[in-house]
């Protein structure tokens, strides 16, 4: 299970550093730096898909993505005693980092400009990955040490006593993540788990539930354990799940909607679903449902995974819910917490209550100040600790 997690520099996440328990719900004002920390987490997961660089590129590049206020913001700034103000030039080199913490194995990425002299490239929005590391534990210490890599090179820690570093490649690409790259089960079996645990992680974020919406439309039915993140495979995934007949789904469909049953209607060959409820004389197929409902299966489904992942992140799952949903949902959020990690990303108060009153919710609030996000109640050295290194 993650511990916490750290971003340095990337957007308005300044020194940012959070910790995280099994069901982690995240609230804020519009513009506090919810999206970015969404975000952060995106571009983790992507480095063990290979996406990381491609995608900061997508965001305009580093020199777009990196925090925009001063290095160090004094005391005295703080307390609006001085304006803000740049630091003189010749400082740390221009870098933005991601990390995680976790029980077993923890990762930190450091990205930064390419270097000059490189040659003639097209690419120039591309950053560098400077340094990789994982260690054993939550805190990053020298004897806790298991895969260092910098720049091109990557060393892993031996076995036994002496604990020597030995060299696994010189020749890694700027461009190429270790958790992509490398694939040693014998000299580094730790960069194998963290490449696994990060590659389970799953995003849901706003489904869509207009006419065309994937949803909506028939498809070829095969087993399903894990929904799509645009939701186009939902009555495959849902017709797995009755299948596997632990009655959970039942539950939180009656939870939503009394009286009600989900079916999935298989007779052609495409799958469609079907919800019956009090008082029709047919069912609802997945066309004729409203866009809170449809959007609620779509949650189930993603919750209800037979195959749970590690680290389920939902992005604003409130969208379109009528708020007679909200405890239901948080419900069915913390019954899927008993198999995943869940973290909440939500500006909805009567969601974020109803997930604190399941008792194993974990609430933070964010705030900006001076264009920095930082945890509500959290002074700049508060938090769990966290040490980024030096290249």
């Amino acid at each position: 299970m993650l511990t916490s997690i750290a971003v340095q520099n990337y957007r308005s996440l300044h020194e940012f550093r959070m910790p995280l328990g099994r069901l982690t719900v995240i609230t804020g004002a519009n513009g506090s730096g919810k999206s970015n920390l969404y975000r952060a987490l995106r571009l983790l997961a992507d480095c063990a898909e290979g996406r990381m660089i491609g995608s900061l590129a997508r965001e305009g590049g580093l020199q777009s993505s990196v925090w925009a206020g001063p290095e160090k913001i004094s005391a005295a700034v703080r307390r609006g005693e001085h304006p803000v103000q740049g630091t003189a030039s010749g400082g740390p080199p221009l870098s933005v980092q991601f990390g995680f913490a976790a029980d077993d194995f923890s990762y930190l990425i450091d990205l930064g400009i390419p270097q000059p002299g490189g040659g003639p490239t097209a690419f120039s929005l591309d950053p560098e990955i400077k340094r990789e590391l994982i260690w054993h534990g939550e805190a990053m210490r020298p004897s806790s040490l298991l895969v260092k890599r910098i720049r091109q090179l990557v060393q892993v820690r031996a076995a036994g006593r002496s604990g020597a570093w030995q060299p696994l490649t010189d020749r890694l690409r700027t461009f190429d993540s270790v958790l992509t790259e490398l694939n040693d089960p014998r000299q580094a079996p730790e960069l194998i788990a963290v490449r696994d645990h990060v590659r389970s992680w799953r995003f849901y974020d706003h489904f869509r539930t207009d006419p065309t919406a994937p949803a909506r439309q028939l498809q070829v039915g095969t087993r399903t354990p894990v929904l799509d993140h645009d939701g186009h495979s939902l009555a495959a995934a849902v017709q797995t799940i009755i299948e596997i007949g632990d009655g959970r789904l039942a539950r939180a469909v009656g939870d939503a909607f009394p009286g009600s049953e989900l079916s999935v209607s298989t007779e052609t060959g495409r799958f469609d679903l079907q919800l019956r409820g009090p008082g029709l004389l047919r069912a609802l197929g997945s066309a004729e449902l409203s866009d809170g409902t449809l959007r609620y299966l779509l949650l189930v489904a993603a919750l209800l995974s037979p195959r749970p992942p590690q680290l389920m992140v939902l992005n604003e799952p409130e969208t379109s819910l009528h708020p007679e949903l909200l405890a239901p949902l948080a419900r069915l959020i913390a019954d899927a917490a008993q198999h995943s990690q869940i973290l909440v990303v939500t500006h909805a108060e009567p969601l974020v209550a109803a997930l604190t009153a399941t008792g194993i919710a974990e609430s933070v609030e964010l705030v900006k100040e001076l264009g920095e996000t930082r945890i509500d109640g959290h002074g700049p050295f508060e938090g769990p600790p966290w040490t980024w290194g030096t290249r």
